[in-house]
């Protein structure tokens, strides 16, 4: 059977990393050898040094929920080559002190700066074309003074004076476990092992300044709204003029009056009088490749769909484009005066209109009626 790590810890199997920790420290301060000679707490103190290996490992831990013992597989166990014995206190000073005495060196003042989005309104002829865009926009550029550096003109930074250039500062401290040296980022110098003695009068030391400024972007054809197009390197400039991240253009549609789109296909409605779609016609609509003629054939009934083939959107991946899809919807007048009722009458009887059978057509009213009909 798999070793029970979580039992080992007294903890759920939904523990946090820092309950782990916690659960950890504790129980090592009650069973180490240096403290609890008894031989119980001696093998109680390698179960519980496994088991804190195991969980604060995401790849051993994940292991463990699935039903594994990560140990088994590798071969090891609390005696294999002493990684559980009392000479090796790694671990117990990571969960005590992060890390111990390891000396992380000075971080650099030179960081790389923050993405930056901006978003633009495009008409849908603007967004099915292409277009070229110029933006302005407010963001953190180098500082022209001191060029990045951060000093006034003629200084230079000068190596911390309280960590002696290190970024850090060491210290010792006495516990059960003996002298133990721990580190931690220097407070003077941010860690940087360099101080500013002299900051520059323009950026105050950051190295960058915060200026509007202008840039164009090229806007392919056939972009989405909600698209975001990047532009490397034209984001925000970094602390200490460090590089700049990217500027992200988010891409807005702005609502057109006459075509809806989906996808690359564009959607557009004409009204006609019944009497139109009755005879047929010619309408001129304005798309997007200027003035066309759609013809309306006779007896067009309402909801009818006349395509017109690649006079969408163009696809933005590969050629070709979209279709325009007109939607026709047929009016029937709602006031007619006395020759107009009369001549509509005439049609009415022409045609063998002037009444309505009131009967439902198809469903089962229909069927019954074709079969007493067959007979």
């Amino acid at each position: 059977m798999p070793t029970d790590y979580y039992g080992a810890l007294g903890l759920r199997r939904d523990a946090t990393p820092e309950e782990i920790k916690k659960a950890y420290r504790r129980l090592a301060r009650e069973l180490h050898p240096d403290v609890n000679p008894d031989p119980h707490a001696q093998d109680r103190f390698k179960a519980v040094t496994a088991a804190y290996e195991v969980l604060s490992d995401p790849q051993k831990r994940q292991i463990v929920d699935l039903g594994g013992d990560p140990l088994s597989q590798s071969g090891g166990g609390a005696g294999a080559g002493g990684a559980f014995g009392f000479g090796g206190l790694g671990d117990i000073m990571d969960a005590f002190f992060g890390g111990g005495a390891t000396s992380r060196g000075p971080r650099s003042r030179i960081r790389q700066g923050a993405d930056a989005l901006i978003q633009v309104e495009l008409d849908l002829e603007e967004m099915a074309f292409g277009s070229t865009q110029e933006l302005t926009l407010d963001t953190a550029v180098r500082c022209e003074t001191c060029t990045g550096t951060g000093t006034a003109p003629g200084t230079h930074p000068e190596t911390c004076a309280t960590c002696h250039g290190r970024g850090e500062i060491s210290s010792v401290q006495r516990s059960f476990l003996g002298q133990v040296m721990t580190s931690r980022p220097c407070p003077r110098c941010g860690a940087t092992g360099q101080v500013i003695a002299h900051p520059c009068p323009t950026c105050a030391g950051e190295g960058r300044v915060r200026r509007r400024r202008t840039t164009s972007v090229k806007i392919p054809a056939g972009v989405e709204d909600a698209m975001r197009i990047r532009l490397s390197g034209q984001g925000e400039v970094g602390p200490g003029g460090g590089p700049p991240g990217d500027l992200y253009v988010e891409v807005v549609e702005r609502e057109h009056p006459v075509f809806s789109r989906e996808g690359d296909d564009l959607h557009c409605r004409v009204t006609l009088p019944m009497t139109l779609a009755a005879l047929g016609t010619t309408l001129s609509l304005d798309t997007l490749d200027g003035p066309e003629d759609i013809v309306i054939r006779p007896g067009t009934q309402p909801n009818h769909v006349v395509p017109l083939r690649a006079r969408g959107v163009p696809h933005l991946r590969g050629t070709g484009r979209g279709d325009l899809l007109v939607h026709v919807e047929v009016t029937t007048p709602t006031r007619l005066d006395g020759e107009q009722e009369r001549l509509m009458r005439e049609l009415a009887g022409l045609r063998g209109e002037e009444r309505s059978n009131g009967r439902p057509e198809g469903g089962l009213f229909s069927r019954l009626r074709e079969a007493f009909q067959g007979r």
